[in-house]
């Protein structure tokens, strides 16, 4: 008899569950990508934040445009004779 009685309030909670799941689920996906860009952009911002100050630097520091133009690209000053170590032990 008791059976009976919940059968209706089981199916109807099945019911529930099977049209408002998918949506649930799908709502939990975009709050965690929703949080991965969050985060994402943060670090974006900082990256950003260091690169404008690097462009900074090699715009206005002729001490640190040296010391690019040196290691990255190789140049020497004028009478410097370059130096090339070649199977050195670490």
């Amino acid at each position: 008899m008791i059976i009976k009685k919940a059968f209706p309030f089981f199916a109807v909670a099945i019911l529930l569950l099977i049209i408002f799941l998918p949506t649930y689920t799908k709502i939990q996906e975009l709050r965690d990508r929703n949080r991965d860009l969050f985060n994402k952009n943060i670090a974006l911002g900082k990256e950003n934040k260091l690169l404008e100050e690097q462009l900074r630097r090699i715009e206005n520091d002729p001490v640190y445009q040296e010391k690019i133009l040196r290691e990255k690209m190789g140049v020497v000053r004028k009478d410097e004779v370059p130096v090339r170590i070649v199977g050195g032990k670490e």
